[in-house]
């Protein structure tokens, strides 16, 4: 069963408790999930061989990363661990961005793909150096 026939989002629990929590139009934890998910269906279309197999696999664990950290920052137990793990995020999106740029290199016709992935990344880096700049400004 493919996650688009089986969706697991918090829209799905937001509506199983009955509607009391309205989702928020900005979900960082969906957003997240949701480029992890895009990343997976982009590398299924690279042929693979002895160059492209170490990128993919490399960019399928940054991207998938950033959300998996985002989620531990989410449900943090402390104000440190939080930045800690915004930090990790930043990071990896940073990385995820050095990798569809090395995948463009050995398979130039994804280019196209690529780029709108990378975007997206790029926003995603963006926004977690923000979260990043205001722990710093607070002092904490």
């Amino acid at each position: 069963m493919s996650n688009d026939e089986a969706r697991m989002t918090k829209e799905e629990v937001t509506q199983a408790d009955g509607g009391q929590h309205a989702e928020r139009r900005f979900d960082l934890s969906e957003r997240t999930a949701v480029f992890g998910e895009q990343v997976i269906r982009f590398v299924k279309s690279i042929l693979r061989d002895e160059i492209t197999r170490p990128l993919i696999s490399q960019l399928v664990r940054s991207a998938t990363s950033i959300g998996a950290n985002y989620s531990e920052a989410d449900d943090s137990g402390s104000r440190k661990e939080f930045f800690h793990r915004i930090s990790l995020c930043q990071r990896e999106s940073r990385e995820t961005m050095h990798w569809l740029r090395m995948i463009v290199a050995a398979e130039p016709n994804c280019r196209d793909a690529a780029r709108v992935l990378w975007s997206e990344s790029n926003e995603l880096n963006r926004i977690f150096a923000a979260i990043h700049r205001k722990h710093r400004k607070n002092g904490s």
